[in-house]
């Protein structure tokens, strides 16, 4: 209790000394510190949306007074530091990092402000409205108030299309009649400059290549009316080019498949589904390229069908650069319609790549070692797209400190090699129009992996997949594996693990599972992808399925024993997991981030163990960082006070997994970024693992036994490459008893090096 008292002491002198930190003694003694403004609407009718047009008056409201912390003007303060003789490089480094300087009352205009009212009123219709301020002075400070006296507004009557030449005319008329403008509607610039850009998106897409919604007008007509009504006409300006009024349809294809602008020889042309292929070799195959591109001979000119052909080409995976031109055939144009040439010029990546990583890894479980990873590409493979990744990994980790499991050592080989398809593979043909955003990639692999622990075990696993990945949209992704294998075996395992594996039946049974089959599907939406918005959300929702149809073909080699196929014992399980971001960006480089995640594994048929291989850990950079990797949990299990030989595996997991993270994410200086953080999360199995002492069944007191951590970040952040270093200590431990879980044990904090944010 005396801790908890010494903490809540230390955090009142900490505000104690912020609110000590008054500006009061530096502001000049022939200012006044601005500290904001107000206005008020007065109007003699109701007004429809009062507060969104007093949102939108507010934001002429300039200038925008100092920002205050707390109630403090943290920034204003570290400024009026900076400006000693020797501020000192806290100082400087507060005051760049706050960047703030002094707003005074003389900086306010306030007639400017008032013009800048009244020309927003009478563009929402408000003529003839009136604008006042008046300053409210203290001894130091100074705001000031507004007050706009809005009269009737003016209303529309009728909206109407003025003549037109042909065949403009016959397309602009359609689009009026689905016009968003009513009757009764009231006068707004900003709600006429949005009919101008929906007039010219439509008229684009049919094909008026030369249009700009700067060619439209608008005039409002009040002479029949005398009660603030009006007459909307829509014109064309005078003068605009004939070109601009008419519709232009696509003539010619050209596509370059292996484009270089500075490559003059010769080039042969292809004629394949009315385009032109024109390339010196055949690099891609106009049968493989076609159906990425959707511009057609003979289809009308239209600026999405041109940016969904861009986007499609681009995510072949095979071209660094597409670059749609369009070119007038004014030979060919009449009085009525255009003719355009499209050309398509492709510039491909380099065909062959080679990438080494190198890594030296720390992790929370104190193994620390080196780690390389060597990846070869050639793209293109077979002229159609097809890009073959090989990756050799090699990694060796020693455990260091003390404790039991220390001299331990981890080495790690890998294989994996990867074919993509830029296509659907499928034993029917499916159209390809069917996609419109993208087409989707067939995507195999193979892997094998070697892993070997001192004093426990070696493993040997491969994984075979094929399955389909493509984007519905800009946010939202879908990737499904109708073939997933993984085999598992487990050889040279030490006596210390045998008896662990007889210890823990739950463990063993988990690596007895050497056969995995199944289908794994994932839904993701990333809206993270809009880096502008305030408000960024990310969900991800994975079902992985496993052993059904093997099931068809499973033997019971021994009466009561689990069936196997192909002499080998498979899994039978459902496993879903839910991971859900948000982001609130609500100053400059300043960022709230938020994550829940929950998963649950069940076992069933053939299985009453979820395989190890698929079970859920926590604790680690990526999890709750006040915790090393796969020790937390599960539930309240402690592995120090079970005598047990199974305490001594350190591999700690579950079937379900409930994790919540908080960070505050803030600039420091240059590529270096700060953070603030507090993670919550444990595992737990659905039925007791008697090994674990009946702790870590999942019951109603979850929330009790959650562990929690908080911390401090560093990450270098060069152009989205992130070295992140967190540094995280427990406050709430669920493996001591109840009532002394909550212990902010800041003596032994946990470091967590990785790369990436988070989340």
């Amino acid at each position: 209790m005396t801790k908890y008292i010494k903490y809540i002491f230390f955090l009142f002198l900490i505000i104690g000394s912020l609110y000590s930190c008054s500006i009061a003694k530096y502001i000049p003694e022939d200012e006044r510190l601005y500290t904001g403004a107000s206005i008020e609407i007065k109007s003699d009718s109701i007004i429809k949306n009062k507060d969104g047009l007093k949102t939108e008056l507010e934001t002429v409201l300039k200038p925008e007074p100092n920002s205050k912390f707390l109630g403090m003007y943290l920034g204003l303060y570290y400024y009026y530091k900076n400006q000693k003789e020797k501020p000192g490089f806290i100082n400087r480094w507060l005051n760049k990092t706050f960047d703030e300087e002094p707003i005074y009352q003389s900086d306010v205009k306030p007639f400017e402000v008032e013009d800048l009212l009244l020309n927003r009123l009478e563009n929402r219709g408000f003529f003839y409205s009136t604008a006042s301020s008046e300053f409210e002075e203290s001894e130091q400070k100074a705001s000031i108030d507004y007050t706009v006296k809005v009269p009737t507004p003016y209303r529309m009557e009728t909206y109407q299309l003025d003549s037109l030449p042909a065949p403009i005319y016959g397309d602009i008329k359609e689009l009026v009649k689905t016009s968003p403008f009513e009757k009764g509607m009231r006068f707004d610039l900003s709600s006429m400059k949005l009919e101008r850009q929906r007039i010219d998106l439509n008229l684009k897409k049919q094909g008026y290549y030369n249009f700009d919604d700067s060619f439209l007008i608008f005039e409002a007509d009040t002479n029949r009316y005398d009660n603030k009504h009006f007459d909307l006409f829509l014109k064309l300006k005078n003068g605009i080019p004939k070109k601009s009024t008419i519709p232009y349809k696509i003539s010619k294809v050209n596509i370059y498949p292996n484009y270089d602008v500075a490559d003059s020889i010769q080039k042969q042309t292809i004629r394949y589904n009315e385009k032109d292929y024109i390339q010196k070799d055949v690099f891609f195959k106009p049968k493989r390229l076609d159906p990425f591109i959707k511009i057609e001979e003979n289809q009308l000119y239209n600026p999405e069908i041109s940016r969904n052909t861009a986007r499609r080409l681009s995510t072949i995976g095979a071209y660094k650069f597409v670059n749609i031109q369009y070119k007038e055939i004014d030979t060919l144009a009449t009085d009525s319609l255009g003719l355009l040439e499209a050309n398509i010029y492709l510039s491909p990546l380099k065909k062959r790549a080679f990438r080494a990583e190198l890594q030296l890894v720390t992790k929370s479980n104190n193994f620390t070692g080196p780690g390389l990873a060597l990846t070869y590409s050639n793209r293109n493979l077979f002229g159609g797209g097809e890009t073959f990744n090989t990756t050799v990994r090699i990694g060796y980790e020693a455990q260091l400190g003390g404790g039991q499991n220390s001299g331990k050592t981890s080495l790690e080989l890998g294989l994996k090699n990867e074919l993509i398809f830029p296509r659907v593979i499928f034993p029917i043909k499916i159209d390809n129009n069917f996609f419109e955003y993208s087409i989707p990639k067939t995507k195999t692999s193979l892997s094998l992996d070697y892993l070997n622990r001192t004093k426990l075990y070696t493993l040997f696993s491969g994984t075979a997949l094929f399955g389909y990945v493509w984007d519905a949209n800009k946010y939202v992704t879908h990737q499904i594996n109708p073939i997933s294998i993984n085999y598992t075996e487990l050889t040279n395992t030490t006596p210390e693990f045998e008896q662990i594996l007889t210890d823990n039946p739950f463990l063993k049974r988990s690596f007895e599972q050497q056969f995995i089959s199944g289908l794994t599907y994932s839904f993701t939406y990333n809206g993270m992808v809009d880096t502008q918005k305030v408000h960024q959300k990310y969900f991800n929702f994975i079902f992985d399925v496993a052993g059904n149809s093997i099931s068809l073909f499973g033997k019971e080699e021994t009466p009561g024993a689990p069936e196997t196929f192909l002499g080998l014992e498979y899994a039978q399980y459902a496993k879903a997991d839910i991971d859900i971001h948000y982001h609130f960006n609500f100053a400059k480089e300043q960022t709230i981030a938020a994550r829940l995640f929950a998963g649950y594994g069940l076992a069933y048929g053939n299985s009453d163990v979820v395989p190890f291989v698929k079970q859920y850990f926590a604790g680690g950079p990526y999890s709750v960082r006040a915790f090393r990797i796969r020790s937390l949990g599960p539930g309240t299990y402690n592995a120090d006070e079970d005598t047990n030989t199974s305490g001594s595996f350190f591999d700690k997991t579950g079937n379900i997994r409930l994790e919540a993270n908080l960070e505050y994410r803030f600039p420091l200086f240059s590529y270096l970024k700060g953070a603030v953080f507090a993670d919550a999360g444990n595992i737990w199995n659905s039925e007791a693992n008697p090994a674990f002492n009946g702790k870590d069944k999942f019951t109603g007191n979850f929330l009790s036994e959650l562990g929690m951590g908080a911390g401090v970040g560093l990450r270098v952040d060069i152009q989205s490459f992130v070295i992140r270093f967190d540094l995280a200590a427990p406050f709430h431990d669920p493996s001591k008893p109840e009532g002394k879980r909550f212990n902010f044990d800041v003596g032994n904090p946990i470091l967590n090096f990785a790369i990436g944010y988070p989340f």
